[in-house]
């Protein structure tokens, strides 16, 4: 392995302060991917990085996201928690990246509650 240079350092310290970023965000919302062991095994893996990726993408940092364990209804993972402030938290289940691309796009960023894939109000 080559040695890394001091601007290969700053790089990898400026893209994990990146991450960290959003995972502590600020507070306008809150995501909570269930990664429990039922939650992995059912694909919660790529619902947390294309979750991640669209939140780089829109540039915004007033999103906070978490994970949590099982949460009791292991038919229905990977399941997603977003809680606008405000607002009632809203349950989603059986998502997939493409879901969840589409729930951070409509739901955090307009508004506007997924319906079709919510499973759980409150």
């Amino acid at each position: 392995m080559a040695k890394l240079s001091i601007s290969d350092l700053k790089k990898i310290k400026e893209k994990v302060h990146s991450d960290t970023a959003l995972r502590e965000g600020g507070q306008r919302a809150k995501i909570t991917v269930h990664m429990g062991t039922c939650g992995i095994a059912a694909g919660a893996r790529p619902v947390m990085d294309s979750l991640m990726s669209e939140i780089a993408e829109a540039g915004v940092a007033d999103v906070i996201v978490t994970t949590s364990g099982c949460a009791g209804m292991c038919s229905k993972e990977p399941m997603v928690t977003v809680e606008i402030l405000g607002q009632q938290p809203i349950i989603y289940g059986n998502i997939d990246a493409n879901k969840m691309r589409q729930i951070f796009k409509r739901h955090v960023l307009q508004g506007e509650v997924q319906t079709m894939f919510a499973i759980a109000r409150g």
